[in-house]
Parts: structure tokens; C-alpha cells; sequence
């Protein structure tokens, strides 16, 4: 006759439980139905994975969760993570993600193995720490990409990088959910999250706003529809870009032609102010980058850059 099993001694007070096997498909909740919050959990409940609940404060909000998540219940921040046995993802704005952390973790709302993933691409793990006192398996996770929070985004998804920061433990699991996301991880250490958001944010946000201006003085030189004229010039400037790098740029600053530029700075002076100093700064920044490439001469550059610098002309403030 086998001998009778002992009983597997208690692991002491406060030591640590090695979490579960995480089931292929995933329990999950999500914090915060803005646009990226609603388009992941959509896109995950696409992929197989069983989306419980969803919190969905605002009437935008709630707008947003009817339309991608109809059959998600909505709940309380604490109820969610409750409800989010294996995943809970946290796609609240950068500056209130510590304390939503914070009261989630101080209100017992978390419990041991739960993985916590957050959708910021500022912040890493340290920002998760509260969930990992109480046992949580933290996770950054950033999509780089923009959403408007409509089924368009879905589309969209495909292929795209997600900076990830991850104990080296949650690794495969992080691998795994990007997949299932239809995504490719890109590993940014913790340290290095604030200079990889700042590249995004400086690459796409300032985009936007550097076309808008664009469009802007177009109207103000007479032109009706402004994105006719920009949307094949853009399209071929940017795709330039990310092909030739440096190679592409193209214009009056890398030609150093400082009289153009000075006449530019002029009408804007006299027409729109407000843009003198974003056209200065980026002006300076190109010319910087034409010289280093190879593609200004110092010496052809020399004028040009006293016009940058304002020794030949007077721009109103």
C-alpha cells in the first residue's frame, strides 16, 4: 500500500506564491473606455480573449464602450479588477495612472498573479509598484499609434510596435498579448520610457499641429482647400523620411537660401505672428540636421544662419 500524503507545508507569511500558468485565453477588465482603453479591449475580446467588464464614466465614454464593447458590463474601477481574474488593463491619461494604481491596490482590488497592464507610454513598471506589492504581475504596454476610439482603429492595428517594458518572467505572455493584438513588441527599458513617449509624441502630436499651421497660412495666402495641396506633398515628404532619413529633406533651408527664408519670416511676421517662432525652431533644427548630413555646406550655410539667428532682419514680437 503507497504511503499516505504528507501535507505541502505552508509557504511563510509574506513570502512570495508563484503565480499560475496563464490560460491561453484570458479573463480581462478594462480601467478607462477612452479611445485606446475601448479599441484593446475590443481588439482582445477579437482575439478569443473573454472581456467581463469595463468602467465607463463619462457619457463619451459610455459612447464608446456601447459601440466596441455592447455586451461588456460596465462597473466601478474596482469592480473591473476584481472581475479581471487574469488580465486588467489600465488606459487612464498618463498623470492619473499612479493614483488609480494606488487606490486599487489600497482598496484590495488586486490579488496575487493577476497580471496589471497599463496602456502609457510615458511611464514603465515603477509606476505599477502598488499592484506588485499586492502580488500583481506589472506591465507596460503602449501601442504606438493614434486612435479616434471608432471601429476604424481595429483596422489600423495590424503590425503596429508596442513599446513594452516587462519583467523578464512576463516576457512570453507579453509577446503572446501583442500578438494576439496582431502587434510587434519593441523592448524599451524602464529607464528609457520618458525618451521613447517623447519621440512619439515629437514625431506624431507635433505633426498634427505642424500641418494644421501649414493648412493655416495657406488659407491666409488664398488657397481654399489647403489639404488638396498638402496631402500629395506630405504623403511623399513623410514616406521620403522613414526611406532616405536625412536624404530627403528638400527646400530652401537645405539649399541655404537665406533670402527665401527671410522673406518667409517676414509675411509671417506681418501675417501670422504666432508662427514665427515654430518656423524659427524648426528652421534652425533642419539647417542643423542639412550640415551634419553633408547636405548644406557651412559655408553656404553661413548666411542662412544669420538670418536664423536674426542679425539681418526684424521680426515683429
Amino acid at each position: 500500500m503507497s504511503a499516505p500524503l504528507r501535507p505541502r507545508p505552508a509557504a511563510p507569511r509574506g513570502a512570495a506564491v508563484p503565480p499560475a500558468a496563464t490560460p491561453r485565453l484570458l479573463t480581462v477588465g478594462v480601467v478607462g473606455s477612452g479611445r485606446v482603453g475601448t479599441v484593446l479591449g475590443a481588439a482582445l475580446a477579437a482575439a478569443g480573449h473573454r472581456v467581463v467588464a469595463v468602467t465607463a464614466g463619462s457619457g463619451a465614454s459610455r459612447a464608446r464602450a456601447a459601440l466596441l464593447l455592447p455586451d461588456v458590463p460596465r462597473r466601478s474601477a474596482a469592480a473591473v479588477a476584481r472581475a479581471a481574474t487574469d488580465l486588467l488593463l489600465v488606459a487612464v491619461p498618463d498623470d492619473a495612472l499612479a493614483g488609480v494604481v494606488a487606490a486599487l491596490a489600497d482598496g484590495g482590488a488586486l490579488r496575487p498573479g493577476q497580471v496589471v497592464a497599463h496602456t502609457s507610454g510615458a511611464h514603465g513598471l515603477a509606476v505599477l509598484a502598488p499592484a506588485a506589492a499586492a502580488g500583481a504581475r506589472p506591465l507596460a504596454l503602449h501601442p504606438a499609434m493614434t486612435f479616434t476610439g471608432t471601429p476604424d482603429d481595429l483596422a489600423r492595428l495590424a503590425g503596429i510596435s508596442y513599446g513594452v517594458t516587462a519583467p523578464a518572467e512576463l516576457r512570453p505572455l507579453a509577446a503572446r498579448l501583442v500578438a494576439d493584438l496582431g502587434g510587434v513588441p519593441e523592448w524599451v527599458g524602464e529607464g528609457d520610457r520618458p525618451l521613447y513617449h517623447a519621440a512619439l509624441a515629437h514625431g506624431a502630436n507635433h505633426l498634427v499641429t505642424l500641418v494644421n499651421e501649414a493648412a493655416d497660412r495657406l488659407r491666409d495666402a488664398g488657397v481654399a482647400q489647403p489639404e488638396k495641396v498638402l496631402a500629395p506633398l506630405l504623403r511623399a515628404a513623410l514616406e521620403n523620411a522613414l526611406r532616405l532619413g536625412d536624404d530627403a529633406l528638400t527646400g530652401p533651408v537645405s539649399r541655404g537660401d537665406a533670402g527665401t527664408v527671410e522673406r518667409h519670416l517676414a509675411r509671417l511676421a506681418a501675417t501670422a505672428p504666432e508662427s514665427v517662432a515654430p518656423y524659427l525652431a524648426l528652421a534652425r533644427r533642419t539647417a542643423d540636421r542639412a550640415i551634419a548630413a553633408g547636405r548644406l555646406s557651412p559655408v553656404d550655410a553661413e548666411s542662412l544662419l544669420g538670418v536664423l539667428a536674426g542679425d539681418r532682419r526684424e521680426v515683429a514680437a
